[in-house]
């Protein structure tokens, strides 16, 4: 369990907030509340009984402590982080994360899908320099499966005034190969993409602690291991 721990703590030492879902941030989170348990249990019935992590963290200490293995110790630390967001407040901004290059994507995806037994597919829309504006769900499937609707792909797109986007989606069966479906796919949304005048720059498929980059297998246009649309 520890060494499961420090990973995570190290993911988000590399990438901040942004390498995390609402779980995953609620999970590193309650480490320090409870440090010898598996907290996972717990922070579904948080995220079920409140619907977000903003959810949790806005609800009152009466509320929290009403969930089942909540105590006023867990309590204290949850109310503890908007009290202080609320007293910094845009004191604490920070540089946005970069993405310049399939590597560097697949290592930030990898934190989204940590613990899926589910296909999800993710949009993460960039400014003009590469910086992550936001990493948003884009569909949700079975186990083998999941439908991408290229209308929510533009809303998200859009939503962000992303200069491009990135594209990814895991596989639960633990292998990360594009099938010949995604492929197929990946085709038909770079072109409608294109022509609502949005940039394509890649499509990760991810499995587990691995990814493959369809941008290095050739589906897409590269410079030197980056994203042309950031080649300097």
């Amino acid at each position: 369990m520890e060494g499961h721990r420090s990973r995570r703590r190290e993911r988000f030492f590399e990438y901040g907030g942004q390498g995390f879902d609402d779980a995953g941030l609620l999970e590193l989170l309650l480490f320090y509340a409870l440090p010898r348990i598996d907290v996972n249990p717990l922070v579904r019935r948080l995220l079920e009984r409140f619907g977000s992590l903003e959810g949790v963290l806005t609800a009152s200490r009466e509320e929290l402590t009403a969930v089942p293995g909540v105590g006023d110790r867990t309590a204290m630390l949850i109310k503890l982080l908007p009290a202080i967001a609320g007293r910094c407040g845009g004191e604490l901004g920070v540089r946005r994360l970069t993405l310049q290059s399939p590597s560097e994507a697949g290592r930030f995806l990898l934190g989204w899908v940590y613990g899926e037994t589910e296909e999800r597919v993710y949009l993460v829309s960039l400014d003009a320099l590469g910086r992550v504006l936001e990493c948003r769900d884009a569909g949700r499937g079975g186990r083998g499966s999941v439908e991408v609707s290229v209308e929510r792909l533009l809303d998200c797109a859009r939503d962000a005034g992303a200069a491009a986007v990135i594209l990814a989606h895991n596989h639960p069966s633990g292998i990360a190969v594009p099938s010949a479906e995604d492929e197929r796919s990946t085709r038909l949304i770079y072109e409608a993409l294109r022509d609502a005048g949005v940039t394509l720059l890649d499509h990760i498929v991810l499995a587990e602690d691995d990814f493959v980059s369809m941008a290095d297998n050739g589906a897409f246009p590269t410079v030197s291991g980056r994203y042309a649309l950031f080649a300097e």
